[in-house]
């Protein structure tokens, strides 16, 4: 049976963990050749040994996306790997923390930013130009949290630069219509990765953090629908769909919630 992916070259960044190396195994699995990429060394080279035992094949790359140099490194090493590129996922992110805005500094407000918008934006720029004149591809974008400008308490940079994120990709949809390109976003849903562990809080926010593993339980996304939704995402004809907002969270959802009710309520009084 052919796999929705077969033939395909698919790089995605921050990939070495979570959402990002779900979707690269993902796409591995349905017949494409995959390059990860992360900042870490380590990381990169367990995650391409790991999908190699898998019969994924893969390459990687170190790259920090918020340097042009590094994801014009990644976009070359890509095409030094395996020969062209189908299809590329901006994966790679950072939270921030669940924090006010007060008790993050300059630094940290300013590596949000650069790492989820300007990182989306290095790479939408360096590949686009390529996707047209090799005849085609595609091009995924990770929202989220406020990306449909939804507020956003204790996550406000988190959330300003998804609904960044939202907004490059309608606008470069629109910008390259009727062009052999298709630039959709993926709303992943609330994932239990290592994001939600260890999360920065502050005094304001400490008492909150009580309730994280019951909304998780009760709204959380299944990582395998999150690979399902990314996976069919990359493999759409480029330009048939573009500036679309696809979301992997599902309707019943809402009914895991009402049977958490109960817990919820327990972890209400808590805070």
């Amino acid at each position: 049976m052919k796999k929705l992916l077969g033939g395909k070259v698919v790089v995605v960044t921050g990939s070495t963990r979570g959402i990002g190396r779900a979707i690269a195994e993902g796409c591995g699995r349905s017949g494409a050749k995959v390059v990860v990429s992360s900042r870490n060394v380590a990381g990169v080279a367990d995650c391409v040994d790991e999908l190699g035992r898998k019969g994924i094949a893969a390459s990687g790359f170190v790259a920090d996306v918020s340097r042009p140099a590094e994801v014009a490194g990644l976009f070359d090493a890509g095409l030094k790997a395996f020969g062209k590129i189908d299809v590329w996922v901006n994966n790679a992110g950072v939270s921030g923390g669940y924090r006010i805005i007060q008790a993050m500094t300059p630094e940290e407000i300013e590596e949000v930013l650069e790492i989820n918008v300007l990182g989306t934006f290095y790479a939408c720029r360096a590949v686009i130009p390529y996707f047209i004149s090799a005849g085609g591809g595609v091009i995924v974008n990770l929202s989220g949290r406020g990306g449909r400008l939804a507020p956003s308490p204790y996550q406000a940079s988190y959330a300003a630069s998804k609904a960044a994120v939202t907004s490059l990709t309608r606008s470069l949809a629109a910008e390259n219509k009727g062009k052999p390109l298709s630039i959709n976003c993926l709303f992943p849903g609330m994932v239990e990765t290592d994001l939600y562990k260890d999360v920065q809080t502050c005094p304001e926010t400490e008492n909150k953090m009580g309730i994280m593993p019951v909304l998780l339980k009760a709204f959380g996304t299944p990582m395998e629908r999150v690979q399902q939704v990314a996976v069919k995402m990359c493999a759409v004809k480029p330009g048939s769909v573009t500036g679309k907002s696809y979301s992997a969270e599902r309707p019943e959802r809402y009914w895991r919630a009402l049977k958490c009710t109960p817990d919820f309520m327990r972890a209400m009084k808590k805070q």
